[in-house]
């Protein structure tokens, strides 16, 4: 089964601790794309501009994902730059130049429109919801937002709150949309705005999932080195959502197995800069990793 991401591809440029890269290729869409890539086909909807590279397109074939919807136009394309505190948890951005993304409204190819499986990364709420009005017989749609989008788009966000099955955000804006502090308090809030399933992003510290009947926690797959944790939140979507439609098993059950395998991918993205551990990674050693975290979490032996 096919997955749909609507999202961005970008330019990171990114200082570390541990180092630094220079227009490496990043964006929502790219993370989520790749990862998902390992369990299921996917599609992808975004814009790049003139300055986008061939290389970096060949990163997506080579992975097979779809690249109709992936539209060229004149100009930049999408340029982050940020900077890492010791604490990789808290970052700055440097530089943010929206360039082609400015003003993009995304626009469905007519092969897409039937997506069941639908992902919409990071973006404006109401290209969001413009998505959604194009889509014809969702199964399963999953949502990323962020505090700028709590804070200035508010009312368009609970439209599309009310829209989806999953809300995939961090703790820290778990607790800004809410107004709660303590995280099941906030997540329970959440579900009440429209979701059916709320997780939340912890950083080192692992994953929460809320539904109305059970909540699940997870931890990060403890490693020795972290270069880059970029794209781990996006890379945990994909390989959460790319499982999912893999398996088709949303119970309680496939859930969490979802859950612990979008984990295991996004351990290997923050092992380098950018996507390139994912770029060199084979499914194999996802799933010699997934037995690793099985143990790691097992208490009954």
């Amino acid at each position: 089964m096919s997955i749909l991401v609507v999202g961005t591809v970008a330019f990171d440029s990114i200082e570390t601790p541990f180092g630094s890269a220079e227009r490496v290729l990043g964006g929502s869409a790219s993370y989520f794309a790749v990862a998902a890539s390992f369990f299921s086909p996917v599609k992808i909807v975004g814009i790049i501009g003139q300055d986008f590279p061939e290389e970096y397109l060949t990163i997506f074939s080579g992975r097979g994902v779809d690249l109709e919807g992936l539209r060229r136009e004149k100009g930049e394309t999408f340029h982050w730059r940020g900077r890492y505190h010791e604490d990789l948890n808290v970052r700055d951005t440097v530089e943010l130049h929206l360039n082609v993304l400015s003003g993009f409204v995304p626009h469905l190819p007519e092969s897409y429109r039937d997506a069941e499986y639908v992902f919409l990364g990071n973006i404006d709420p109401d290209m969001q919801m413009e998505v959604l009005r194009q889509l014809r017989r969702m199964r399963l749609v999953a949502c990323d937002t962020m505090d700028h989008w709590i804070l200035n788009s508010g009312v368009a966000l609970r439209k599309v709150l009310r829209k989806i099955e999953t809300l995939v955000i961090n703790d820290s804006e778990a607790r800004l949309l809410s107004g709660e502090h303590n995280i099941v308090r906030a997540a329970r809030a959440i579900l009440k705005m429209g979701p059916k399933v709320v997780l939340i992003k912890r950083g080192e510290y692992g994953v929460l999932q809320f539904s109305d009947s059970s909540i699940f926690g997870t931890p990060a797959y403890p490693l020795e080195e972290v270069f880059d944790p970029t794209g781990a939140g996006d890379s945990f979507a994909g390989g959460f959502m790319g499982y999912l439609a893999r398996s088709g098993d949303h119970s309680e059950r496939g859930l969490r197995r979802s859950i612990v395998y979008g984990s295991v991918v996004a351990s290997f993205t923050v092992e380098d800069f950018g996507l390139k551990r994912l770029t060199r990674l084979s499914l194999g050693e996802v799933e010699e990793r997934y037995q690793r975290f099985l143990a790691l979490t097992d208490f009954h032996t």
